[in-house]
């Protein structure tokens, strides 16, 4: 995997105009994981693409009444087969943490780059979507050096309370091995 100009050469680019500039662009220090699915637990579509695009239809599911107006986004979205979308580059502010806290440091939007994954809190993740994700994460941490592998969290460790994503199916063991094996050999 390659990053030119804060994009991810191998995914899908699918421009969201949800995000603005970061306070400080040098500052991208967290990585966050999350998970969607839409409508919630069903799969494949382009909904969320919709959602981040402003173009959700509220007439097509029930649930999208209440989300149709919402105004987010996240940085990359890694759907179940493994295919990554990247909506916002690397450089500039996704809409993806709302309020959140990491380290006693307020508005993570701020420092962060949002990742989603395809799924739901009571769906196990795909082994792709693993390895994807391990692949993602190294390439990150090789092109900013303000990002660590201690620096990444679930979207519920930066929000208690509020959000329960990746959730109790997101295996952080099976991530941590993946991330630090080498991407060359069978477990990689």
């Amino acid at each position: 995997m390659i990053i030119r100009d804060h994009y991810l050469s191998s995914a899908c680019q699918v421009a969201s105009p949800n995000y603005d500039d970061r306070p400080d662009p040098d500052d991208v220090s967290l990585l966050v994981i999350h998970c969607i699915s839409l409508p919630p637990e069903q799969f494949a579509g382009d909904y969320i693409d919709q959602l981040f695009c402003n173009c959700l239809d509220p007439n097509a599911h029930p649930y999208f009444q209440d989300i149709h107006q919402l105004k987010v986004s996240a940085h990359l979205l890694i759907r179940r087969d493994g295919s990554i979308r990247q909506y916002v580059p690397f450089n500039r502010r996704a809409w993806h943490a709302g309020v959140s806290k990491y380290q006693g440091r307020e508005r993570c939007n701020d420092f962060s780059i949002g990742i989603e994954l395809e799924g739901g809190i009571s769906v196990a993740y795909t082994d792709v979507q693993y390895r994807r994700l391990a692949d993602v994460c190294r390439t990150l941490l090789a092109n900013y050096p303000t990002l660590s592998s201690q620096r990444i969290v679930g979207h519920s460790d930066i929000a208690p309370g509020r959000k329960t994503d990746p959730g109790p199916f997101f295996d952080w063991s099976r991530f941590h091995e993946l991330l630090n094996s080498n991407p060359e050999s069978p477990a990689g």
